[in-house]
């Protein structure tokens, strides 16, 4: 299995390098040369079952079968629920697939587990160690943090915009007390974040020196252990399913994309992508322009992203695979702020399975209300923002999936703004109120980050 980039001017690599690597070095997202064809599970088979199978197409020979079946069972061994992603219904033929049984309450979770336990397999075989940085709207950080913290070949530098994520949020990421995790608070948004991350990645003498990787949604493995669960729920539900994805860098939705092309859905492939007041992706959708603009806070944090990374994979692929005129868009998108789309690949778009559609502040926590009303359940205000768009499609003879991507306790304040309820944290993250936070804050400076990326790297050796 090879992996070439969106981008057209980096070497191909396996998956081993796709993976350490994140990032291109022509600055494109790695994708697989060819979409394997993958048989769908089986009603009833283990979740780790399933993505090791999954998992294994995409690694080739990277990766035994046999010890990706290990990896991925010690994984997944830390959720709450043996499902992994299971499902409730909230209403006639609409379901919720809940995502937050890891242990930072947060679909970032499904991925970033299994991508800790890849990435020490994969560093212990080639004698490696590696400098591992983050972005994070929110959740991505705490994610990785669990999964990282105290891994033996890796160390993980976190930057989160300060004071733009709830504290739940922050809370776990920056109380792991690990050594080997570091986080940076950059007065500025998450956009300023990830273009820092993007820009470090550009320096190629800087990445050898420090040997730097990725585990942003930029991370071909990421998109790839996401497109497990979709596999799950439509062997569950079985039939026509149309899914609503609260979305931001679009990693999400793209591993339903990803999973249709290797024959894991049945009946098509639909997916709505639920954007927030940040609408830069319903924009990109309905009008075929890339158009920037910077993020404003919103009750779904996580989601407060004006530049949706995962886009490019997906022009990848709209283009006919056109490397060049990916590289074109984009580049005309850095200088001017704004590119439209080549023809082809707006047509394509229309014909994808894939739209986009946004949803106000008030619509979100209006709905919060409302379907703690017709359930007795909380839910997060990024789930919300995912109900609410699953209301207003069009009836049609398919089951609704809404993909709940985080608790409600991660989001206290804002859960009891809207319904006057202050959501219990689960048992097993209680006792992060008690631990001691470490962060440190900084400008959001490609300078001061990378000086404070080398004094780590110099000391970790």
């Amino acid at each position: 299995m090879k992996y070439v980039s969106t981008r057209g001017q980096a070497p191909s690599t396996d998956f081993a390098g796709a993976c350490l690597a994140g990032l291109a070095p022509d600055g494109g997202l790695y994708v697989p040369e060819t979409f394997p064809q993958i048989a769908p599970p089986a009603k009833g088979e283990p979740y780790h079952e399933v993505a090791a199978r999954i998992l294994s197409a995409f690694a080739g020979e990277a990766i035994p079968l046999d010890d990706l079946k290990v990896l991925c069972q010690r994984a997944y061994s830390s959720f709450s629920h043996q499902c992994v992603a299971p499902l409730t219904q909230w209403g006639p033929d609409s379901w919720l697939m809940e995502l937050h049984h890891g242990p930072t309450l947060a679909f970032k979770d499904v991925a970033m587990q299994i991508i800790a336990q890849i990435y020490d397999y994969l560093l212990e075989r080639s004698g490696q160690r590696m400098m591992i940085v983050c972005a994070t709207s929110g959740d991505t950080g705490g994610a990785a943090a669990a999964a990282f913290a105290g891994a033996k070949h890796a160390d993980l530098v976190i930057l989160h915009p300060h004071e733009r994520i709830s504290p739940v949020q922050r809370m776990f990421m920056t109380t792991t007390d690990a050594p080997n995790v570091i986080n940076l608070a950059l007065d500025g948004d998450f956009d300023d974040c990830q273009a820092i991350v993007k820009d470090m990645f550009g320096d190629r003498d800087f990445v050898a020196r420090v040997n730097l990787s990725g585990v942003n949604s930029i991370n071909w493995a990421r998109v790839a252990a996401q497109s497990v669960y979709y596999a799950t729920v439509q062997a569950a539900l079985g039939g026509s399913l149309r899914f609503v994805v609260p979305s931001g860098n679009m990693g999400d939705a793209l591993a339903g994309y990803v999973a249709a092309r290797c024959g894991l859905l049945s009946g098509g492939f639909e997916a709505v992508c639920a954007v927030n007041a940040n609408d830069a992706l319903s924009r990109l959708f309905n009008t075929g322009v890339m158009s920037r603009a910077s993020a404003v806070a919103t009750p779904s944090p996580a989601m407060d992203i004006s530049v949706p990374s995962n886009f490019e994979r997906l022009l990848f692929e709209m283009t006919g695979r056109d490397a060049e005129a990916v590289r074109k868009t984009y580049d005309l998108y850095k200088q001017a702020g704004e590119a439209p789309l080549p023809d082809v690949a707006v047509s394509r778009l229309k014909c994808s399975g894939l739209s986009a559609d946004s949803v106000s502040n008030d619509e979100t926590l209006g709905e919060m209300r409302r379907f703690e009303g017709e359930t007795g359940w909380l839910i997060c205000p990024h789930t919300a923002v995912g109900t609410f768009q699953a209301r207003r499609l069009k009836e049609a003879d398919v089951k609704t999936v809404v993909l709940a991507t985080a608790a409600a306790a991660k989001f206290p304040e804002t859960v009891e703004e809207a319904t006057g309820r202050k959501p219990v944290m689960p048992a097993r993250a209680e006792a992060l109120y008690e631990r001691k936070e470490v962060f440190e804050r900084m400008a959001p400076s490609l300078a001061a980050v990378r000086e404070r990326i080398e004094l780590h790297a110099a000391r970790s050796r």
